[in-house]
């Protein structure tokens, strides 16, 4: 099923009936943390691993941080808007946001191998006897492009205290932790299908080679995060090429996972092992983390998954000042896990009045984004711009979404000041 939300309630049903595993959790830690056992999980406080606010110096990020592409979090940066005013269609590699769990691994390419084994699998039921790819040998199979933004599940989360004054714990990303890249690579599909998939496989559980993550004193192990088999067939990429080069290492090389349209997590980077199972699994990382739980969810709490709709000028979030008497185009981009945007519009009056914005591409790939653009001559003062981008889809942002612990998807409508003088 492409739908997890839908899957993940199959997944809860066979693990009741004894016909779900769980990986690196205790049948009660998953009881508890979906809620069967009549408590919340474990609050996703990241703020004990994460700073809150921008850190003076770049934390264990290899590539250089300047200070007029990035916002420094700690062992995460995210990219300044403003940055990519004069920039095309793709994120350049050196302002692509980074977003890691512990720190950037340092991979060898020349020995490291993609194992796959489990149930899932023909001749391969286990890590000892997996079947393996280098890096050579990908590169030799049929490769494809792909143009898709990758985002972090809490990108804006910065917004629910700002916006809605309901602060939550975590990186208080504002919008630029997303980017779209062309990425190439080669069909996860086609990597399964070589290693002897099983019409059984059910479940593709994926994991990174960076360090385990520690949170709140608790070992969660290496990040991983189980795929239904039906979305790991449909287009997720093994990519090992980013806008034309080889991969870097902050943004996953050798190898990394590029899940279109779902939240960042799904898309490992430094992918290693790849367990393909007959049986539906969990993790810690869609149990204990990236769920949304609070007054407006079930208590079980709800799977974080496809990314919802965004938009975001292509200006400072502080300090943004416009010259008076002159004519400006105001540019911005806007995007959605769930396909095309249909429509931006855009309002420099705080809501009271709305202008559609217009499409600078006709590129508009359903997994990547639109960049649009408005022009505007405004006379000397304060002004509130907002843009509210609509999908294929109908979807839309709101003015407000529901509060969540983890500070997730946020994607409401927001308010960005601006000063004319």
């Amino acid at each position: 099923m492409i739908d997890e939300s839908s899957y993940d309630r199959i997944r809860m049903a066979q693990w009741l009936a004894g016909r779900a595993r769980s990986d690196g959790l205790r049948r009660r830690d998953v009881l508890r943390a979906l809620g069967v056992a009549g408590a919340l999980a474990v609050v996703p406080a990241m703020s004990a691993v994460v700073p809150a606010v921008p850190a003076a110096a770049a934390g264990p990020i290899v590539k250089p941080l300047p200070p007029e592409l990035f916002d420094v979090f700690g062992g995460n940066a995210e990219m300044r808007w403003e940055s990519m005013r004069d920039q095309g269609f793709h994120t350049p590699v050196d302002r692509f946001f980074v977003r890691d769990h512990t720190a950037t691994a340092l991979v060898d390419p020349n020995t490291w191998r993609l194992r796959l084994f489990g149930a899932g699998l023909r001749g391969a039921p286990s890590r000892e006897n997996a079947v393996e790819f280098s890096l050579a040998r990908l590169r030799r199979l049929p490769s494809v492009s792909v143009s898709a933004f990758v985002e972090c599940a809490g990108n804006g989360r910065s917004f629910f205290a700002t916006q809605q004054n309901t602060p939550v714990p975590g990186t208080q990303w504002r919008l630029g932790a997303v980017g779209v890249a062309r990425w190439r690579g080669v069909r996860l599909a086609t990597v399964l299908r070589l290693a002897g998939l099983r019409a059984s496989a059910v479940d593709v559980l994926p994991e990174g080679l960076d360090a385990e993550f520690v949170s709140n004193g608790v070992n969660l192990g290496h990040v991983r995060r189980p795929l239904p088999i039906a979305k790991a067939l449909r287009d997720v990429l093994l990519a090992y090429e980013m806008n034309g080069e080889p991969l870097p290492p902050d943004h996953g090389a050798p190898v990394r996972l590029v899940v279109p349209s779902w939240v960042g997590v799904a898309n490992i980077k430094w992918v290693g092992d790849v367990e393909v199972a007959d049986t539906p699994l969990f993790s810690p990382f869609n149990t204990q983390l990236y769920r949304l739980y609070g007054p407006r969810y079930p208590a079980e709490g709800a799977p974080v998954t496809t990314q919802n709709v965004k938009s975001a000028f292509e200006l400072p979030w502080q300090g943004a000042t416009l010259a008076a008497g002159r004519t400006h185009l105001l540019r911005g981009r806007s995007w959605s896990g769930n396909g095309r945007i249909r429509d931006v519009r855009v309002s420099t009056d705080g809501g009271a009045t709305w202008r559609r914005a217009h499409p600078r591409t006709a590129q508009r790939g359903g997994a990547a984004w639109l960049p649009w653009e408005l022009p505007w001559r405004p006379e000397p003062g304060t002004y509130e711009l907002i843009a509210a981008a609509t999908d294929e889809t109908g979807a839309t942002q709101p003015t407000e979404v529901p509060f969540n612990t983890g500070g997730y998807l946020y994607g409401a409508q927001v308010r960005h000041a601006v000063t004319v003088a």
